[in-house]
């Protein structure tokens, strides 16, 4: 394909941006993307990303944990992006791997946690999974589709929850791990469902961590909020 063929249809193509203060890995995962046919924009450290955040936003935001002198500078920047927007796909691309971090990444909502010794084709994967989740989510096919069950409302072409009438504010994954639970109440999902029902390919802990932080999120407007129950050693069921 001619480059400026190639030029034009990135034009249309979402937008990705890479913060990574690695100079020589960043531009490898910029070419990368690129070749797919991606948009990407580069930052190397956290005040940059988040000055050129609060002027636009990408489509997905792809963060290292360590930035430059700050050691937890990405999960800063998790933090203060997600509340820029809650629904923006946020994965975590990093070397470091301890379950504590991981936990943390996803307990600051991120939908997704990757390591660096992943294969590139493997991260474009990954990334398209999430892209494709907001497509679906945007398409036309879904438009006006709500749900309702007691308390719990979802307006699924909107990708917002309320509950008893309150916004709750859900990232993409935990917003269609909640959809999969509440579309079928008392039935027991298992991880594996909720992991496709939520389009993303996560393990049992990160699964159990998502579902963990949106029982806070819903128990922060209500206390006694108990609708997401626990099968133990099979999955989660939506209690009516």
């Amino acid at each position: 394909m001619p480059a400026d063929i190639s030029a034009k249809a990135r034009m249309n193509s979402p937008t990705i941006a890479i913060v990574e203060d690695e100079i020589a890995i960043a531009e490898n995962y910029r070419d990368a993307l690129r070749r797919t046919g991606y948009q990407v924009q580069l930052y190397h450290t956290r005040p940059e990303a988040l000055a050129a955040f609060q002027q636009r936003l990408p489509d997905l935001a792809v963060i290292d944990v360590g930035l430059g002198a700050e050691i937890e500078g990405g999960f800063d920047l998790c933090r203060e992006l997600r509340a820029m927007a809650p629904t923006l796909p946020i994965l975590f691309l990093t070397a470091r791997d301890s379950e504590l971090d991981i936990i943390s990444g996803l307990r600051l909502g991120a939908d997704d946690y990757l390591t660096k010794d992943i294969s590139l084709p493997h991260m474009q994967a990954r990334i398209s999974a999430l892209l494709r989740r907001v497509s679906i989510m945007q398409s036309k096919s879904d438009d006006n589709e709500t749900l309702t069950q007691g308390d719990l409302a979802l307006d699924v072409s909107r990708l917002h929850c309320h509950w008893q009438g309150t916004a709750v504010d859900l990232t993409v994954t935990e917003f269609w791990i909640v959809h999969a639970l509440a579309k079928r109440p008392g039935h027991v999902k298992s991880r594996t469902q909720l992991m496709e029902a939520a389009r993303v390919v996560l393990d049992d802990n990160t699964i159990t961590s998502h579902v963990k932080r949106i029982r806070r999120k819903f128990q922060a407007i209500d206390g006694s909020f108990d609708a997401i129950g626990t099968a133990y050693g099979m999955g989660y069921r939506w209690q009516v």
